[in-house]
């Protein structure tokens, strides 16, 4: 079952936590699915948040998107060339977002090498968020869809355990001050795709 608007349309943090293990699809116009569980998320919180592009309610074209309701796609590129993908989260207005950071793919893989010959292994295909977007297929003509058009979606799976979550500061946000050490990384514990190693528990 594809996710509904309303998952969308909550807590930042919790969408955050709750994606992990939930299916990201993008259904290609031959109709061949390029899938895979999500691994790592980052949530960004809006107009209090030094990391999140919408800081201070800044509106710009870029950032028009954050500020649609919860469940529409958020793409931008980082360097100009790659390109990353969020999920709009809370209502209108409130412009937040989580950025999907990694997968682990399940369909698709052959066509996921093609996109990424590069990819030494195939635990480097989507193991980062320009990665999973350059192997996915996924740039900025998607920004602005809903995720529950049809193209790119995410597919619900049963939850993690809390066991199995790491929460830990996000990552190149270090320009964010005092948000630069929020808690908003989550991963999945010990899955091989996460994009860097996790903090140890001890």
């Amino acid at each position: 079952m594809i996710l509904p608007l309303e998952f969308y349309q909550r807590d930042t943090k919790k969408v955050a936590r709750e994606l992990l293990g939930k299916i990201l699809v993008h259904k290609l116009p031959n109709g061949k699915r390029l899938a895979g569980r999500i691994v790592e998320t980052e949530a960004y919180l809006g107009v209090i948040d030094l990391a999140a592009h919408s800081y201070g309610g800044l509106r710009t074209e870029r950032t028009s998107t954050m500020f649609m309701a919860g469940g529409h796609i958020y793409v931008y590129l980082i360097y100009g060339l790659h390109s990353c993908l969020n999920v709009v989260t809370q209502k209108m207005g409130v412009p937040e977002a989580v950025l999907i950071r990694a997968v682990e793919p399940t369909e698709g893989v052959d066509e996921m090498k093609k996109r990424r010959p590069k990819a030494r292994k195939e635990i480097d295909l989507t193991s980062g968020p320009g990665k999973l977007c350059a192997a996915f297929g996924i740039s900025r003509k998607h920004n602005a869809l809903l995720l529950t058009d049809g193209e790119v979606f995410i597919e619900d799976a049963p939850p993690l355990k809390r066991s199995q979550i790491v929460a830990s500061a996000r990552i190149g946000v270090e320009y964010a001050e005092h948000a630069a050490e929020w808690p908003l990384r989550f991963s999945e514990r010990a899955n091989p795709y996460v994009s860097k190693p996790q903090p140890s528990d001890g």
